[in-house]
């Protein structure tokens, strides 16, 4: 293939693609732009004749054509955190493939009472939506949005109470709490503990809600003693644990509010000399890539976090792509149902 006029040290331009296909520039920002209005062997050409030239669109130059900056913002805190950590994965993974770019910004705490600086300096940089990727936590989402600018571009809140005006994506805690719950009924357990995250955190309040549920359709109320308070942190999974091996010591089964405080309680009882499953039956939370090589393998309840920022990313553009008319609802709400993973630490009374 001959590529005169373009000079070996110089990137291929949209023009040269389109010279050597022997179609208009047009064409091939119709083939970049996946419209339909394009026949398959032409398609079919572009493409081939771009990946022969490693041709690379500028997002500048499309920027500056459509007058879009193909740019969402994303409001985050607690990377420290497992669960975001996926989340934010999943939102650059989708992003990446959307065509767009994301602007970061983490805030120090998740209570920051002013977020009005980060919002308006997404806005300054003509994001055309916005991600807030942070879980509600007390009274974090309603700062937000009470501070939200008018006009201001879409937005999304991740892992929280459905608002009305706002769209919200989720996690089913109440029901993935059930199921954990349920499971060690199942298995035989009857003196089944919680260790909870941090009661200000959403997730934390719907977790122990689920458990509580399972156990008064059981007939079998909990009592305070059956709870302890962890802040899904590993340490203070295992000094929760202690705390119910003296205030609940016929204690046969744990549900723990996420993967990395299960884990310490796998970590006590083999120091306590407890054996599991066969004296206690443990079930985590979120299925952390690493609970399949816990010993005993964790049982836990499975949370798609990529997917959770996959459809994150779909809504914001979505959003941005069919603006809401003036008069309707403009919010919406996405539970995403999560799945039990049944492993061995939770196959009550068996020996291993």
């Amino acid at each position: 293939m001959s590529t005169r006029g373009n000079p070996i040290n110089n990137k291929p331009t949209i023009k040269d693609v389109a010279r050597l296909c022997g179609v208009s520039t047009q064409t091939i920002s119709r083939v970049l732009n996946k419209r339909p209005d394009v026949s398959p062997e032409t398609r079919e050409r572009v493409l081939e004749v771009i990946n022969q030239l490693g041709y690379q669109p500028s997002a500048l130059a499309r920027s500056l054509i459509q007058q879009r900056s193909y740019t969402l913002g994303i409001i985050i805190a607690g990377l420290k955190y497992a669960g975001i950590s996926l989340t934010l994965n999943g939102i650059a993974e989708q992003a990446d493939q959307e065509g767009y770019s994301l602007l970061i910004k983490e805030l120090p705490s998740f209570d920051v009472s002013d977020v009005q600086p980060v919002i308006r300096s997404l806005m300054a940089h003509q994001v055309e939506a916005i991600i807030y990727a942070a879980p509600e936590c007390g009274n974090n989402w309603r700062n937000v949005q009470s501070q939200c600018p008018r006009p201001c571009p879409p937005m999304v809140f991740l892992k929280g109470n459905p608002y009305s005006d706002f769209s919200t994506i989720s996690i089913d805690n109440f029901m993935g709490a059930y199921l954990a719950t349920r499971h060690l009924l199942d298995q035989g357990c009857h003196h089944i503990a919680h260790i909870s995250g941090p009661m200000d955190w959403w997730e934390a309040i719907e977790r122990e809600k689920g458990w509580h549920a399972a156990l008064e359709d059981a007939k079998l109320p909990p009592e305070d003693r059956q709870c302890a308070l962890g802040n899904w942190s590993s340490s203070s999974g295992e000094r929760a644990f202690y705390s119910l091996l003296e205030s609940y010591p016929e204690v046969d089964g744990v549900f723990a509010g996420n993967d990395q405080m299960a884990l310490s309680v796998l970590y006590v009882a083999a120091k306590k000399k407890i054996k599991i499953p066969e004296q206690l039956a443990v079930v985590g939370f979120d299925d952390l890539s690493e609970s399949p090589y816990y010993s005993p393998s964790l049982t836990t309840i499975r949370q798609d976090l990529r997917m959770l920022g996959t459809m994150a990313v779909k809504k914001a553009i979505e959003m941005v792509n069919e603006p809401v008319v003036t008069g309707d609802s403009l919010s919406d709400t996405i539970v995403i149902k999560p799945q039990l993973i049944v492993r061995e630490s939770s196959l009550f009374g068996r020996t291993l």
